[in-house]
Parts: structure tokens; C-alpha cells; sequence
């Protein structure tokens, strides 16, 4: 692919990142402004009706009031393609940095947007006055993993932020829980509607025509206050002498509507105004440039001028080139009589599009029109002379778009897009779909090498995706014989599932030769998607080993990978995000590891990825554990023993089931564990996992869960051997983390026995290895067993003379013991206070809120079962707290039951 300059990229962008300029005729919505400025606590506005009801207006005017008292801004319009997560995270970065440009008063050229989202979420956070970013045409979006990236960076946004949203639909980018919380402002149809007030004063005061009120009165009912329909009727009555008659047959419906634009306004437009709306209604954006040549004249700017003069429903866009935009009202109807009047130039002119996006170095809008226009093969041509790029870039949305709307029967005669179309379908929509596209009859009897080359790598790739480690790892024996091809792109993809099938087998030093191989594939300008890959799985490798420190810094330069011109968010996708969440939450990071995995489990739920399902769901409900969420967290665990039927993932349907038993565990509830760990027993899967080194159950399988159950039912010393034989396993398997997990055990197993002594000499020797590396969580998902080890250990650290002291020992003992305090298993089993002073009485509705809360109920939950507020719930879990002197939900409900004030 051409380069794309800065400067056409930020022409490409200027569209959708200048709101329309504000209109003279236009009339002051001071309600709406008000509504939407005047709420404090609101994050989101929410500005939501059919086409035709001013929203974009509306928007406008709340951007001057917000302006106007000091809030920076910024508008970003949005667009089918920004369906592509890249793109909409390129243009939203683009958006932020002009926030920041005005909070620093730089220059434009000075500041490089970020192609990160989680970065773009992450500097808006640091904007440190009040700002507003108002997202138009919302309902384009639709794809799950863009309006997760909305939600995200609607639950991250600052107090003083605000999103203000245009759309026609109501988006899914949990707008519900913003309600609830007195977060969200609504301004739907009733509201933008214009009053009887309102059309008087557009009439007498915008438009200076004189029609008598109860003219007014009359177009005002039949059009029932929709604002297309008055302007309309306000642009046809210039026109007509006899008013009366035009508003007693004009009825503002969508019908009178098309109507009025045939014959009204389109048919009364010069011969020359009137080809030329036709023509350049098939443009997304209008600029004089690419008017130009697609009609062959050299007065488009002029022209241009002169529909913008007349109010002939086109909107000024600024920008670095002078751009417009079609009321999308009349830009439908211009196409259905274009199409009408003449079909064979509909096509002709998107023709005349693409191939001046191509002369601009602009290749995703000439395949766009490409395809439009029905060009396939024009189409198909720019495509495959572009695939490297974009399959390099990882621009797997956007490639299924385009594969989705042209027919399969002509892919077939490209074969390095039947490729593509293999990865994209790998990416968007699973592995099974790919797997069913591969196995064409065409492909399997493939001659051409390249395509060859490509199916020997991509094999081993879908077979590991849908679990199926075993084959993978055979056929890509078997692809190996051949390896290096000298195509980059399929020699690293290769090389690096390989080393996947290599350090599931326990061959780490064969997977760690041929990461390095994969590295040598890329040269001297590495892909994004490449790097990507290799970081995240030697980070893998390093995690089995116990080098946390390491792997989380490989996973760091995954996800940065993809923060290169052209690539972009989606690049980054669940293999490396996941991963890097899971280090960051065995650090402790617990906000960080949640933020990240609220963005990428939703890919993980797309393309199916196990390990990566897995590890994603079970970090997060541990999270929402430590965060008092029993409920949130059991949510997560069916929505993984749901997608594990769905996508006939057996391991996770175990794992959802076996982190069920941990979680009811941790609970104290012995029984109902037990017959989890029952349930969780599949033999096949476990098997499995006893072979293989796979990533998500490295250290939690069924053996570990019922060691746990053992010491934490007072059989201790029933699982000691047990447990030192894994552990001599883990060790010479050099599954160095899963041994440090089972020495964990080992110190638990030997304080339930009654052997405290070797229990705290036990947990020193595991947290002299697991300090170094700053391995947190390993130890804290234990609980207070573990914690009450710990205390002894920090106290006789502490009684050591000052030479004998280990400083960096001594301050991680200090961080778990804090950790603890702030995590969920702090609080079960916990003891009385220490101080041994009695607990003050508990309300009745104390103690009902305290049994809901036991139960895993939300606060808003219990206000609904309760008939009370949430701010009366609120205060009765703080009166709780304070009276249990507890630190977190968890806490007091463990606590309640230890003192016997619930069951």
C-alpha cells in the first residue's frame, strides 16, 4: 500500500472530526441546552430520535453553551466504517488529542494522536478541567467490540467529563447502569420536537414569512412538531402565494415529505443544480476536489458555494479542505432518484470515485466505491494489491466487511485473498467459520504455492483455537519440513503457533528457537501483528516459569505493538490483552487488569480463543470478587460455562465450574464446593491438562481445587504428601509457577494440621522467590489462612536484628498484608477484632441488608427487594462496616458469620 501522508490523513479525518457549522435560521433549543448543561452529575447526554428531528442541531447549540462557560470540546462524526475498531479508535485518539490541544495551547502539527484506546482513555482521565466529546450518528456503530470500547470509556470517564451522543438507536454501551445512577440525560423525540412557540418564531423571526397564526397552528398539528417537515414546508411556502392551501394538503409525513422534495425542490432547480445534486448524491463527503473529478468540471467549489447560499440541505465542514455533507434525509432521496432517473451512472460515477481515492493514495474509500458500484473485480484487484498491508496491520473488521459484500465465487480466483478471507473470518467471527472456509474444495486441492504456503501455516493456527492442541501440533510438524518459506508473513505465523504447540508440550527451549525464528521472518521492519504475537507468547513461557516481571514487560510490548501508524486497536486483540491483564492481576493491579479486560474478553467471546476465555472470565470475576461483587462475579462465571457449551469448549465449561467451587470455598461453604468439584470433574479435560502446559489452567485444575477443599475441611495432613509429590512434578516439568501455587498449599496444608512453625518457615521460602518477581495474587486468592501465616512471618521479619533484615522481603510482606485489606479473601473466615471489644448491635434492617448482601445481592438489588433507595442501602452497608470494623463487603459478611449474626 501507498503511504498515506499526515496531511491526507488528517484531510480524511477532518470530516468526521469538524461539527457542522451553526446555521443563522437556526432556532435557540434553550430547553435542551439547559437540560443537557445544566445536569452536574450526569456523564452521558443521550440525544435520540428518528432523522429529521434536529439532533445534530441540537447537539451544536449544546457545544456553544458548554464552550461558552468554559468547557473544552471536541465533535467526532461517526460512520459505517467506523465499524473497524482501528479506525474508531484512530479517530476518537484524534478527538481526545484536540482536548488536549486546547488545555496546552500547542499546535496541531505538535501533537500525534494516539492509536491506543485504552491510552486515548487514560489521557482523558488526565485532562484536568472540564471537557465534553459529543459523538454524532451513532446508531453507524454496531460492532460489539467498538461500543465495548464506548462503554469503557464511558465507566473511566472523570467527573468532570461528558459524553453527549446522537443517534437513532439506542446504543449498547450500558446506558441502563448511567440511568439507575442519575448519570444519563435523555433528550428523545418529544423533546426536540419544536413547539407551537418555537414554529411561530421560525416562521416569523428565522424565515420572515408571514403566515397567520392559525395557518401556523394548522402545519404545526399536521406535522406534529417535526422539524424536517417545518423546515421543509418553510422552504416550499417561499414559493407559494396561496399558503392555506399548501399547509391544508401538506401533512409532514414521510410520504409528503418525498413528495414536496420531487416536485417542490428538486424539479424546481435549475437544469445544472439539479444534475448536480444527482450525481454527487452517491458521495459519502463532498469536496470540491473529488466533485471535480467524478463530474469533469472545474466550478464544483463554486457550485458548492451556491447550495450552501440556498440552504439546499448541505452542510459545512471544516477542515483543512473546505468539505460538505448531504442532510442525510435528502441524501437518501437524491440517491433513489438518481438511481431512478439514471441507473447506468450510478455506477459509472462510484467508478469515477474509487479510482480518484486511488490516485490519492486513499485505498479503503476506492475499494469502498469499488465495491458499491458492484466493481468486484476492481475491487478484488486493489485488494490483493494491498493484502499485505492489510494483513500485516491485523485489519480484520474491515476485511470482512468488504469479503462479506462480494460474492465467494469471485474471491476464489484471487488466492491470496481466500487467505485473507480465512484470517478475517479467523478474527471477527471465530475459528469454526474459518475453519469452514479453509475447507473449500477449491482450497483443498490449491496448486498455487503461495496459497499452499499460507493453508500449511494457518492449519496448526485454527486447530489450537478450537482447542484441539494435539492436531495442531502434528500438522504443524508436518509444515515445519518446509520452514523457512520465505513469505514473512506466513513463516511467522507459523513459527509462532509452533512455539505455542511446543511450550504446551513442555518443549520450552524448542518454542523459545523458534520465537526467535519468527523474529528473524520479519526483517528489518517487523509487522505489527507479528510482534504482537511472539512478545505475547514468550511472555506465556515466562509466566509457566515464574518470571512475572518478564513476561508482564513482553506483554506490555505486545499491546504497544500496536500502537504503530495504520494498525490500531483491534491489532492489539485478546491474545496480548488478556495476557497482559492476567500479569498486571498477579501484581495486584487489580483497576488496571480490569480496564483492559473490559475491552478485550469481548473479543475473546467473538473469536473464541479458550485459553484466553478462560483466563479472561476468571480474572475478571476475581476482581469483582475483590471488589464485594459475589454477584458480578458468579454472572461472569455462567457467562463462561454458557460459552463454553456454545462454542463446545469443554475446558471451559471445567474451569467455569471449578472456579464456582473456589469462589463458594472462599464462602465457607464446604458442601455445595464439594459438589462443584464434582460437577467440575471431567476426566478427558483434566487429562489433558496433566499433559499439556495450557496457559489458563497452568495453576488452576481440578487436582489443586480439591487439595484446596482438603485443608480448608481440616485435612491437612491428608493432602500433605499429595501435595509435595505435585509439587516434585511441577518442578521437574519446570512449571515453576504452578509449583510456587502448590507450595502455597504446602504452608496452608501444614497450619491446618497444627504445625505452625513449618507452616511459616514453609511460607517464607515460597515469598523469598515470589518477592523478587512481585507475584501478589498467587498468594492473596488464598485468604485469610494464608494472611494469618503472613502475620507471623512480617512479625518475626520485623524482630530481626537490622543487619540480618531483607529490606525488599520485608516491604513485599508489608504489600500482601495491605493486599489482603483490600481484596475479597481478607474477609472470609476473618476473626474478631483484635482489640477483642464488642461488636455494637446490628438494626434489623442491618441485618437484612447484611443477609442480601450474603446472598450476592447489588445495591440495587436490595433496594428494589427492600422497597427502599440506594442511598438508604448505602448507608446501611457503612453502618455495617463500621460497626464490624470491616473493610470491605466480603469481609463483613465473612465476619457475620464467624460472630453468628447470619448463617
Amino acid at each position: 500500500m501507498n503511504s498515506i501522508t499526515k496531511r491526507q490523513q488528517a484531510s480524511r479525518m477532518a470530516v468526521n472530526l469538524n461539527a457542522p457549522r451553526a446555521s443563522p435560521i437556526q432556532i435557540q433549543r434553550s430547553a435542551i441546552c439547559e437540560a443537557a448543561c445544566g445536569a452536574r452529575s450526569a456523564k452521558a447526554v443521550l440525544v435520540s430520535a428518528p432523522a429529521g428531528f434536529g439532533k445534530t442541531t441540537a447537539m451544536s447549540q449544546i457545544r456553544s453553551r458548554l464552550e461558552s462557560s468554559g468547557v473544552t470540546t471536541a465533535w467526532l462524526t461517526c460512520d459505517a466504517a467506523d465499524n473497524d475498531p482501528a479506525r474508531f479508535s484512530c479517530n476518537l485518539a484524534a478527538a481526545v488529542a484536540q482536548l488536549k490541544l486546547a488545555h496546552s495551547g500547542r499546535d496541531t502539527d505538535e501533537v500525534q494522536p494516539s492509536l491506543s484506546a485504552l491510552d486515548t482513555i487514560d489521557r482523558l482521565r488526565r485532562i484536568p478541567s472540564p471537557f465534553a466529546i459529543f459523538l454524532d450518528d451513532l446508531e453507524h456503530l454496531q460492532e460489539s467490540a467498538v461500543l465495548g470500547l464506548l462503554a469503557q470509556l464511558l465507566d473511566q470517564l472523570p467527573r468532570h467529563g461528558l459524553i453527549v451522543i446522537g443517534t437513532r438507536t439506542r446504543p449498547d454501551i450500558g446506558l441502563a447502569r448511567l440511568r439507575v445512577h442519575g448519570e444519563l440525560v435523555e433528550i428523545d423525540a418529544s423533546s426536540l420536537r419544536f413547539s407551537l412557540d418555537e414554529t411561530v418564531e421560525f416562521f416569523n423571526d428565522k424565515r420572515h414569512l408571514a403566515i397567520p397564526l392559525d395557518e401556523l397552528r394548522q402545519l404545526h398539528q399536521s406535522t406534529e412538531g417535526w422539524v424536517a417537515a417545518i423546515w421543509l414546508a418553510s422552504v416550499a411556502l417561499e414559493r407559494h402565494v396561496r399558503h392555506g392551501d399548501f399547509i391544508a394538503r401538506f401533512s409532514g409525513s414521510d410520504k409528503a415529505v418525498a413528495e414536496y422534495l420531487t416536485e417542490d425542490v428538486l424539479n424546481r432547480q435549475p437544469a445544472a443544480i439539479r444534475n448536480f445534486l444527482l450525481r454527487t448524491s452517491i458521495l459519502k463527503s463532498l469536496s470540491p476536489a473529488l466533485c471535480d473529478a467524478i463530474l469533469r468540471r472545474s466550478d464544483s467549489a463554486e457550485m458548492l458555494d451556491k447550495l450552501e447560499r440556498s440552504n439546499l440541505f448541505l452542510t459545512s465542514i471544516d477542515g483543512p479542505e473546505r468539505t460538505y455533507r448531504y442532510h442525510s434525509l435528502f441524501a437518501s432521496f437524491l440517491r433513489e432518484q438518481f438511481a431512478l432517473e439514471m441507473p447506468d451512472e450510478v455506477c459509472r460515477l462510484r467508478i469515477e470515485a474509487s479510482c480518484w481515492n486511488e490516485d490519492q493514495g486513499h485505498v479503503v474509500p476506492a475499494i469502498d466505491y469499488a465495491i458499491d458500484a458492484h466493481d468486484y473485480d476492481r475491487a478484488l484487484t486493489l485488494l490483493s494489491s494491498h493484502a499485505d498491508c492489510f494483513l500485516s496491520g491485523g485489519r480484520w473488521r474491515l476485511l470482512s466487511r468488504w469479503f462479506g459484500a462480494i460474492p465467494l465465487q469471485l474471491i476464489a480466483a484471487y488466492p491470496v485473498l481466500q487467505v485473507a478471507h480465512i484470517l478475517a473470518l479467523y478474527f471477527t467471527r471465530g475459528a469454526h467459520e474459518a475453519i469452514k472456509c479453509m475447507e473449500q474444495p477449491e482450497l483443498e486441492k490449491a496448486t498455487d504455492q503461495l496459497v499452499i504456503t499460507h493453508l500449511r501455516a494457518l492449519r496448526p493456527l485454527l486447530l489450537a483455537s478450537i482447542d484441539r492442541h494435539e492436531d495442531a501440533y502434528e500438522v504443524g510438524l508436518t509444515a515445519l519440513s518446509t520452514f523457512p518459506t520465505g513469505n514473512s508473513f506466513a513463516d511467522n505465523v507459523l513459527a509462532n503457533i509452533m512455539a505455542v504447540a511446543f511450550a504446551f508440550k513442555g518443549e520450552y527451549d524448542e518454542a523459545r528457537k523458534l520465537l526467535d525464528a519468527a523474529r528473524n521472518t520479519q526483517g528489518e521492519s517487523p509487522n505489527a501483528f507479528g510482534l504482537m504475537y511472539t512478545e505475547a507468547v514468550e511472555g506465556m513461557i515466562d509466566m509457566q516459569e515464574g518470571r512475572l516481571r518478564q513476561a508482564t514487560a513482553r506483554f506490555r510490548m505486545a499491546v504497544a505493538a500496536t500502537g504503530a501508524p495504520s494498525y490500531g486497536y483491534t491489532t492489539g486483540n485478546a491474545w496480548a490483552g488478556v495476557l497482559y491483564a492476567h500479569a498486571l492481576y498477579e501484581a495486584n493491579e487489580l483497576e488496571q487488569a480490569a480496564r483492559l479486560l473490559q475491552v478485550y474478553v469481548p473479543m475473546t467471546k467473538e473469536i473464541g480463543l479458550p485459553d484466553h476465555m478462560i483466563t479472561g472470565h476468571v480474572t475478571l470475576a476475581r476482581i469483582a470478587i475483590a471488589n464485594g461483587d459475589v454477584h458480578h462475579a458468579s454472572q461472569l462465571l455462567s457467562e463462561l460455562e454458557y460459552l463454553g457449551h456454545h462454542r463446545h469448549v469443554v475446558r471451559a465449561v471445567a474451569s467455569a465450574k471449578l472456579e464456582r467451587a473456589r469462589l463458594l470455598l472462599m464462602q465457607g461453604d464446604l458442601s455445595a464446593a464439594q459438589s462443584e468439584l464434582e460437577r467440575a470433574s471431567f476426566p478427558e479435560v483434566w487429562k489433558r491438562c496433566k499433559v499439556l502446559r495450557l496457559s489458563a489452567n497452568d495453576v488452576d485444575y481440578l487436582e489443586l481445587g480439591r487439595l484446596r477443599w482438603l485443608i480448608l475441611a481440616g485435612k491437612g495432613r491428608e493432602a500433605l504428601p499429595i501435595i509435595e509429590s505435585a509439587i516434585s512434578v511441577a518442578n521437574s516439568e519446570r512449571r515453576l509457577r504452578r509449583a510456587m501455587k502448590l507450595a502455597v498449599l504446602k504452608s496452608l496444608a501444614l497450619e491446618a494440621a497444627g504445625d505452625y512453625a513449618a507452616a511459616t518457615i514453609q511460607m517464607g521460602e515460597v515469598l523469598k522467590a515470589a518477592a523478587p518477581e512481585g507475584i501478589m495474587r498467587l498468594v492473596l486468592d488464598e485468604g485469610t489462612r494464608a494472611r494469618n501465616i503472613i502475620v507471623r512471618l512480617e512479625r518475626s521479619a520485623r524482630m530481626e536484628p537490622d543487619r540480618l533484615r531483607d529490606p525488599i522481603l520485608l516491604d513485599y510482606l508489608q504489600r500482601l498484608l495491605a493486599g489482603f485489606w483490600q481484596g475479597p479473601q481478607d474477609g472470609i473466615g476473618q476473626l474478631a477484632n483484635d482489640d477483642g471489644g464488642m461488636v455494637p448491635p446490628l438494626t434489623a434492617a442491618e441485618t437484612k441488608v447484611l443477609e442480601l448482601l450474603a446472598a450476592g445481592y447489588s445495591n440495587r438489588a436490595m433496594s428494589e427487594k427492600l422497597f427502599v433507595s440506594d442511598s438508604t442501602v448505602r448507608t446501611h452497608v457503612r453502618n455495617i462496616s463500621l460497626k464490624l470494623d470491616t473493610h470491605s463487603r466480603v469481609q463483613a459478611i465473612a465476619k457475620a458469620r464467624l460472630l453468628g449474626l447470619i448463617s
